[in-house]
Formats: C-alpha cells, structure tokens, sequence
C-alpha cells in the first residue's frame, strides 16, 4: 500500500500520504481532508504536512473520520 505515516511535530501535526478511500473521501492516516481543497490542490499520493485539525462536522463520515483537517501542506514545500 502506501508507505507508513510518521508523526512529525516541527512541522505539523501530521505527516502522510493523500489517499482515497472506497466512498471517494481523501484521507491522511486517520484525518479526514477537506474534499473541495484536496481536489483542487493536491493529487493521490502526494505527501503532505497536516497543520491543524479539528473535530469532523459531517455527521456522515464522522464515524470512520473523526478528525478532520483543511489546513495541509505538501511536505518539501517551505514556509
């Protein structure tokens, strides 16, 4: 599968691999991402920096996505 996610506090909360699950959902590790901005932004695959996270809103997905995060990065960009 995708090689395994590793915690990194200097830059994020979390560090990981954008994938898509069988309901279409793009996730990172156990964060749900934000469809609209992953969409336009990133592609499968990609490694990213989760910044910030909160509780998931979607009374949908909530139960396989607790946490949730529209704040990432790709991980070898630069602030």
């Amino acid at each position: 599968m995708s090689k395994p996610e590793k915690i990194s506090s200097k830059k994020g909360v979390y560090t990981g691999i954008i994938e898509k699950d069988e309901n279409g959902n793009y996730f990172c590790g156990e964060y749900l991402l934000d469809f609209q901005y992953t969409e336009a932004s990133f592609k499968l695959g990609d490694e990213i920096n989760i910044k910030t996270v909160i509780v998931n809103p979607s009374d949908r997905s909530y139960n396989q996505y607790p946490k949730k995060s529209r704040n990432f990065f790709l991980a070898n960009d630069k602030e």
